[in-house]
Formats: structure tokens, sequence, C-alpha cells
């Protein structure tokens, strides 16, 4: 299982270059949207819903939602004068909120079930919250664009993508190694604190680097180590949020398009909280 997850890992790490540093803004938006659909037809069976009409109803619904908020929104006009565009702002701080409301779900599992127990389109409106600010996270932080660097974004976007593997990898190889107290056995029983100290670890030195690398100022120290902690503790959060609900759907994995990793959904989970977060937290600290 470790072989193929690396064999896989090697194979995407390419795309996922490629995509972000060598597709236009465009190109990229319709990259990610195009992920978070596939992303969106797995969490359809989370929601109890089957049937592959109704599957692709479900997909298209979110890749339409996505198309008219880049209609109203328009890649050109992102940001206006260093301020970026009201809509696109909110429709990230929802994601923000939403992430609130799943850590209080999670630390309240089972009993949180109630919530979403009687209704799978309740689920459907989750993977909304998940899905839609994710793209728009990610398109503006694509998008940033300082000293005329048309490369800046797309280092944001590798920095934040570092910063998950780091905290997944640490997290994993802490948890094999020294694991013993259980994290949330509820949700997940795999993880543990040792795993989540070892992933925080990881990230912190990654972090380090990055900013001895990229000369990060003193006075923004603060900002950046806050920035970079939170968008941790949110990955851990995004991932064991598709663990509560794969859990309560009675599903293992999410897909099996990926050899070892599982399904699209299963890499990205992390990703949804992560990316959100972090883009919050730079325009708060850091923009």
């Amino acid at each position: 299982m470790l072989k193929q997850r690396i064999i896989t890992a090697l194979l995407l790490v390419p795309v996922a270059l490629y995509g972000v540093f060598m597709l236009p803004l465009w190109g990229f938006a319709l990259f990610i949207q195009g992920v978070l659909m596939l992303g969106a037809w797995e969490w359809s069976p989370l929601m109890g819903v089957r049937r592959k009409a109704a599957r692709i109803a479900y997909t298209l619904f979110v890749g339409a939602i996505i198309g008219v908020l880049s209609w109203l929104a328009p890649y050109e006009h992102l940001w206006q004068d260093g301020e970026l565009s009201k809509l696109i702002y909110y429709t990230i701080l929802a994601g923000g909120v939403w992430w609130v409301i799943a850590l209080a779900m999670i630390v309240n599992y089972p009993s949180s079930r109630r919530m979403w127990s009687r209704t799978r389109a309740i689920v459907g409106v989750f993977g909304l919250l998940i899905f839609i600010p994710t793209w728009a996270a990610l398109v503006t932080v694509r998008s940033i664009d300082i000293d005329e660097s048309r490369f800046f974004g797309g280092w944001v976007v590798l920095f934040i993508l570092l910063l998950v593997w780091a905290a997944d990898v640490g997290a994993y190889f802490a948890g094999v190694r020294y694991g013993r107290n259980k994290m949330m056995p509820a949700v997940s029983p795999g993880k543990t604190m040792e795993g989540l100290c070892g992933g925080v670890t990881l990230a912190f030195v990654v972090m380090m680097v990055v900013a001895h690398w990229t000369k990060v100022p003193a006075d923004q120290f603060t900002g950046y180590y806050l920035t970079g902690l939170f968008t941790v503790v949110a990955s851990v959060f995004g991932d064991l949020n598709e663990s509560m609900f794969k859990r309560s759907a009675g599903v293992k994995d999410s897909g099996s398009i990926l050899p070892g990793h599982g399904g699209i959904l299963d890499r990205i989970d992390s990703l949804t909280a992560a990316i959100p977060i972090f883009t919050l937290a730079y325009l708060e600290f850091l923009h």
C-alpha cells in the first residue's frame, strides 16, 4: 500500500505543478473546477445518493455554481486597487464559517450525526460549503501578483500544498512509530495525538525553511507562522471531516481512482479546509 501511495504521488506531483505554474489563470480555474467536480461526484454517496443520474446532477450543480461565480467575478477583476472582490471574499468567508461548524460537529460526533441523518439535502449543502469556497480561495491565491511576478501566486499555492503534504507525511510516520493516544477514535481510529504532533512539527520545519529562503521580514513572523499553523490544523480537521461523513455513510474510501490513495476526495479533503483558512489568514495577517 505504501509503495502504491508513493508511485501515485510521484505521478500526481508533476500534474499539480503544471497546473499551478504553467496554466493561465482561467485554465487553472477550469482545472480546479474539474477536480472539485470529481470530488462532488464522490461526495454524493456520502449524501446517500446512489443513482447515477442524481450523482451527475449534483456534480453538474456544483460545476454550475462555480461557473456562475466566475462569471459574476471575472478573473481579471478579482483584485481592484489591492482589494479582493467582495463576492469572492464572502464566498471564502462562508467556507471559513463552515469549518468552524464542522469542527464542532467533529468534536461532538456521533451525537452531531443527528444534524444530517434525517435528510440527505443538508449533506449536499455541506458539500457546497466545502467545494465552492475552496475554488474561490485557490483562484484568489493563484491570482495574487506582487512585484509584477506572475509566478508569485503559484509559489503561494505550492507553499500551501507543501504544508499540507508535510503535515500528512509527518503524521503518518510519527503515528506509525510513536502513536499510542487516539485523537478522535469515534471519527478516525487510526489518528493519534503523536501523529498530530509529528505532522505539525514537520510542517513547521517547512515554514522555517521557506521563511529563510524567501527572507520573510521579521515584523511579519507572527502573521506568517500563525497563518501556517491555522492552515495545518485546518488540514487535519478537513481529513477528519471526510472521515466523519464516510463513517456515517458506511463508506471506506470515497473512490478508487487513485491507487493507494482511494478517491479524489480522499486526496483533497485536507486541502478543502486548509486552502480557505489559509486565504482568510493571509488576507488578515499578511496582505
